[in-house]
C-alpha cells in the first residue's frame, strides 16, 4: 500500500500544508506538515474522529492552536519567558500573562515541518530550528514520528538534537473526545499518579504534594465530571513506556495511554472554543469538547532544580515515545 499525501491548505503567509493519510488494523489516522499535527484519528466501527480537529487550515492558525501539534521546544510553562544558559539570557515574547506557554507564536506547532519519511501507516516529520529560533540557543533538529501497529495502536516518538545547550521538552498535544459528542461528561479517566504539581495564581508549578490534597486522586477512574478544574502536571510513577492514563468513553471506545515521559498533563478543556470554524463533528467546539493528555517533562522546571531537567547538551540525542492502545468496550 502506497502514502497517501494530499495538500490540505495554504497558510496565511502563503506556505503549502500537506495532509499524510496512514492506515494500519483498524485506524485512520491523518497528520499535518503544520505543527506536526494529528489532525484526525478514527477507528473502525466506530462513526465519529476520536481527537478534536479541523478540516480548515485557518481554524488551526486561529483558534486550535496547538490541537494535536507537537508543541515546544519547551512545552508547557516558563516563568517570565526566559531562562540563562551558560549565562546568557534569552528572552521569549510572553504569551500567558507575563509567561510563556508552549513557547508560544514561535513555537513548532505554528510552523512547517517537512516529510521526512514516509510509508503506508507510519511518517516522520522533521523541523530545523536555527541558533536563536523560539528565543533559544542551539541549531536544533527535530521529528515526530507517528507509526499505526494492528490492530489499534498509535506509536508517537518525539526526538530532537542541538549542537548548543539549550531547552528541550516536547509534548504531543491531543484532545480526546472518545463519544463523538458535544463534551467529555460521559468519560472516566485514571492516572498512574502518586504526585501531582500544584500551580500559583500564574498556573506555574510548585513543589510536588500527593494527588489528595488536590482532590485529584485519579489511580482509580473517576468521571470527568466530578473533577475539581485541572490544568496539572500529574507525576508518574515508574519509567520507561508503562502505562500511565486510561479514558473510557460512555459509548465504549477505551483508550491505554502509555509513555516513557516522566510527567503527565491533563487539562479539561474548559476554555475551548473553535468558533466560528467547524470541528470534525461538523460543529465548533465549546468547553469540554475534549480532554487533553500531553505526556512531558515537568514544567518550568529551570526554576527548580528538583524537577527533571529541561536542558540539553550537544550529543546527548533527546526521545520521547508514547503509544496509544484503543479498544471497543461494551458501552457504560
Amino acid at each position: 500500500m502506497t502514502s497517501d499525501i494530499r495538500r490540505f491548505g495554504t497558510t496565511a503567509t502563503g506556505q503549502t500544508v500537506e495532509a499524510i493519510t496512514l492506515r494500519a488494523g483498524e485506524l485512520t489516522a491523518r497528520v499535518l506538515t503544520f505543527g506536526a499535527t494529528l489532525q484526525d484519528l478514527r477507528l473502525a466501527g466506530t462513526p465519529w474522529p476520536l481527537v478534536l480537529g479541523s478540516d480548515l487550515l485557518a481554524a488551526y492558525e486561529q483558534r486550535l492552536h496547538w490541537c494535536g501539534a507537537v508543541v515546544g521546544p519547551v512545552a508547557n510553562r516558563l516563568w517570565r519567558a526566559q531562562v540563562t544558559l551558560d549565562g546568557r539570557l534569552w528572552q521569549a515574547q510572553p504569551n500567558d500573562g507575563a509567561n510563556l506557554l508552549h513557547s508560544g507564536a514561535e513555537g513548532i506547532s505554528q510552523r512547517i515541518w517537512t516529510i521526512e519519511e514516509v510509508r503506508a501507516a507510519a511518517v516522520t516529520l522533521r523541523l530545523d530550528l536555527p541558533d536563536g529560533a523560539a528565543a533559544l540557543p542551539g541549531n536544533r533538529v527535530i521529528r515526530a514520528s507517528y507509526r499505526l501497529a494492528p490492530p489499534a495502536t498509535l506509536e508517537i516518538t518525539l526526538a530532537a538534537e542541538t549542537d548548543a545547550l539549550t531547552l528541550m521538552n516536547l509534548a504531543h498535544h491531543p484532545y480526546w473526545n472518545l463519544d463523538g459528542t458535544a463534551t467529555t461528561a460521559g468519560h472516566r479517566l485514571s492516572v498512574a499518579a502518586d504526585h501531582i504539581l500544584p500551580t500559583d495564581a500564574e498556573n506555574l508549578p510548585l513543589a510536588p504534594v500527593p494527588v489528595e490534597t488536590l482532590t485529584l486522586d485519579l489511580r482509580a477512574p473517576r468521571p470527568l465530571p466530578d473533577l475539581p478544574p485541572v490544568d496539572h502536571n500529574f507525576c508518574l510513577s515508574g519509567s520507561g513506556l508503562r502505562p500511565v492514563a486510561q479514558l473510557t468513553g460512555a459509548k465504549g471506545v477505551h483508550l491505554d495511554l502509555h509513555s516513557d515521559a516522566p510527567g503527565l498533563q491533563i487539562y479539561d478543556g474548559r476554555a475551548l472554543q473553535s468558533a466560528p470554524f467547524p470541528g470534525l463533528t461538523g460543529t465548533p467546539y465549546d468547553a469540554h469538547a475534549g480532554v487533553a493528555l500531553e505526556p512531558q517533562l515537568w514544567p518550568d522546571a529551570p526554576r527548580h532544580a528538583d524537577f527533571p531537567p529541561i536542558t540539553l547538551a550537544p550529543g546527548t540525542p533527546w526521545r520521547q515515545r508514547s503509544a496509544v492502545h484503543l479498544t471497543r468496550r461494551p458501552a457504560a
